[in-house]
């Protein structure tokens, strides 16, 4: 094949190589969230600031029982709660950012 040829060819595949370079996993940014089971009651909630104060039991390797405040999300998850629902919950942490998610109210 003459060489005209090859250089269209080749840089063709050298853009190839670049662009698969860019989407490589080891580039991408890594979701380094724990998810952990949490078992507790609603004690207290502020609309406003979509939070729950909620008293809990130990929680995996990450807390141990006690009652404090949660974010909760998504919305559609707060709205479910009530002051004195029992719930399971699963809580995402992320170094020191934290909330409550998949709610679930215990029948009482």
């Amino acid at each position: 094949m003459p060489r005209s040829r090859c250089l269209p060819l080749l840089l063709l595949a050298a853009t190839i190589a670049l662009a698969a370079c860019g989407s490589h996993p080891a580039t991408a940014q890594k979701d380094e969230s724990k998810r952990y089971s949490m078992q507790g009651e609603v004690k207290a909630l502020d609309p406003a600031a979509k939070t729950a104060t909620i008293a809990h039991g130990q929680i995996g390797d990450w807390m141990g029982p006690m009652t404090m405040e949660y974010s909760v999300k998504p919305d559609t998850e707060f709205q479910k709660l009530r002051v004195g629902d029992k719930i399971e919950a699963t809580v995402v942490v992320n170094d020191l950012k934290y909330y409550v998610t998949d709610v679930k109210v215990t029948p009482k």
